[in-house]
């Protein structure tokens, strides 16, 4: 591949963040039209979850910052602020990647003070997202976690997962692995519109028949509902029938989390797609980054006899998110017990 605009030791004076985060050179190729890489060497490869968090697993990995995939509610948009990057286009646009992720966590899972505890990718942004087939940071992190005996979680919206299926198995056949697939559209218009960087949703179906063929217990993620938009009843009876017929075992779904800076975001789009809806979104919203219980416990209601009927239903796992810190990534993950 032909890179172009290579910037090494890059001077990022304007994005302070970036040199704190080990930035090596910037990059920009014709292959990714309007985006731009910023590689980084990490410290650590291993993120520790809060001890508040109470959820199935207590470490993330997370190869890169900055997604394309461009979802319009993505809760992660306020990390990329953190960089001296805006939590708008620039989430969308200026992905950092952690070029030497699997040597380190490799170094770190061999630790003697490492007890193999549950690490879950996806808790961020998406580890499959277009970036990877560029970079091949995923085996490394596979191999390193199955090398070590660590059970793993993967979350993601993205096919190029199939790239890695083999692997996966193998690592299935030493240490427990969970793979859930997020599919919360299927409306090729409002895809577009909302998620305007991720693959179709026919292609994310197929991946679920993949893993399920290759033997897997796949979990989907039919969330986040946004409401007024995919929260009818003929939308979740057609998803959920598709992700049954997939091969799915399981699936879940909660209303959309609408956090710090990615509350504007989406609230933009909303006025320029959707202007009509403006005033019923305050009505919904009113109390923060969460719907309203009397909306919340209204789509438990609607969600539950639908999952029940396809068979998706799992005997424990609420509907809706929990309050426990950093929302809403984890509630995606408790999935994953």
């Amino acid at each position: 591949m032909r890179w172009q605009t290579q910037t090494l030791d890059a001077d990022d004076g304007a994005l302070p963040g970036l040199s704190r985060a080990g930035l090596v050179r910037t990059v920009r190729t014709p292959e990714f039209d309007g985006i731009t890489f910023h590689e980084v060497l990490c410290k650590s490869a291993l993120n520790k979850m809060p001890e508040s968090s109470a959820l199935p697993f207590r470490w993330t990995i997370n190869p890169m910052r900055g997604c394309s995939h461009a979802c319009r509610y993505c809760f992660a948009r306020g990390s990329h602020e953190y960089l001296g990057l805006d939590a708008g286009r620039d989430f969308d646009s200026e992905i950092v990647v952690k070029t030497n992720v699997a040597a380190v966590l490799r170094r770190e899972l061999g630790r003697r003070s490492w007890q193999r505890e549950a690490v879950a990718l996806g808790t961020n942004t998406d580890p499959y997202q277009r970036a990877e087939g560029r970079y091949r940071l995923m085996p490394g992190i596979i191999r390193a976690l199955t090398d070590s005996g660590t059970p793993f979680s993967i979350l993601t919206k993205g096919p190029l997962l199939r790239r890695d299926l083999p692997l996966l198995t193998e690592a299935a056949r030493r240490v427990e692995v969970s793979v859930a697939v997020s599919i919360a559209i299927l409306d090729p218009d409002l895809h577009h519109s909302l998620e305007p960087g991720t693959p179709e949703p026919r292609a994310r179906l197929d991946l679920v028949r993949a893993l399920a063929d290759a033997g897997f217990s796949v979990h989907v993620m039919a969330a986040p509902i946004i409401p007024c938009l995919t929260d009818s009843r003929a939308h979740l009876d057609a998803l959920f029938a598709a992700i049954a017929d997939a091969g799915a075992t399981s699936a879940m779904a909660f209303p959309m989390h609408l956090r710090g800076p990615t509350r504007d975001w989406f609230l933009a789009w909303l006025d320029t797609e959707h202007p009509a809806l403006m005033r019923r979104y305050r009505q919904l919203y009113n109390r923060g980054a969460n719907v309203t219980p009397t909306y919340r416990d209204w789509l438990r209601d609607r969600v539950n006899p639908l999952l029940t009927a396809h068979g998706l239903r799992r005997e424990q796992g609420p509907t809706t998110p929990p309050t426990a810190a950093p929302a809403p990534t984890n509630p995606q993950l408790t999935l994953f017990g």
